[in-house]
């Protein structure tokens, strides 16, 4: 008759290492509140502008500095680049596939807020791209809030801006979409 055999102690080499779970629900809830606010935020903004100000003298807000009228910009940032209209409108909808597939695993509040920024940001400026004149794809966008010797920009720029600045500071932190932290060396950042 066999003897049991003594049981053995896992080695390092083979024991599984555990990925931290993520924490708490899925955030997709919030990354398409923040998202549906700030595009209907630019919607609506565009559409008031381009009703109350097209074709009329720029409204100051703060003396020359900050003034409100409607520029058509075909172009990205700055003017930048009027001849890639159709560009512009592919990575825009590069942009929204990226956030929609990382928005699978989203755990983290401030990641779905700054994704949700970042996607109605985009929406809203694909729209323009999708549904103004001149046509499909090479729709201009609406720009409207100048800041003297800066630039001109709509309410879509700066949710793209607040939600890219969110990012890069959620980096530096350490933060993943997931709900995690970087993991270096074997520590915990």
């Amino acid at each position: 008759m066999a003897e049991p055999a003594e049981p053995t102690e896992p080695t390092e080499a083979a024991a599984p290492v555990a990925a931290e779970a993520p924490k708490g629900p899925r955030r997709i809830g919030v990354l398409m509140v923040v998202a549906l606010l700030a595009f209907l935020i630019d919607l609506g903004g565009k559409l008031l502008v381009v009703a109350r100000l097209e074709n009329h003298a720029a409204i100051k807000v703060i003396g020359d500095v900050v003034t409100f009228q409607v520029i058509r910009n075909s172009g990205a940032a700055f003017g930048m680049g009027q001849a890639l209209t159709v560009v512009f409108t592919m990575i825009a909808s590069a942009v929204i596939v990226v956030i929609w597939r990382i928005a699978r695993r989203l755990y983290s509040l401030p990641w779905a807020i700054a994704l949700g920024l970042l996607l109605g940001g985009a929406l809203g400026n694909l729209a323009d791209r999708l549904f103004r004149w001149p046509g499909v794809f090479r729709g201009h966008v609406v720009d409207f809030i100048s800041v003297q010797h800066f630039a001109v920009f709509n309410l879509a720029d700066s949710a793209i801006v607040c939600g890219g600045i969110l990012v890069v500071l959620l980096s530096f932190r350490g933060s993943n979409p997931d709900g995690t932290v970087h993991q270096q060396g074997g520590k915990a950042e």
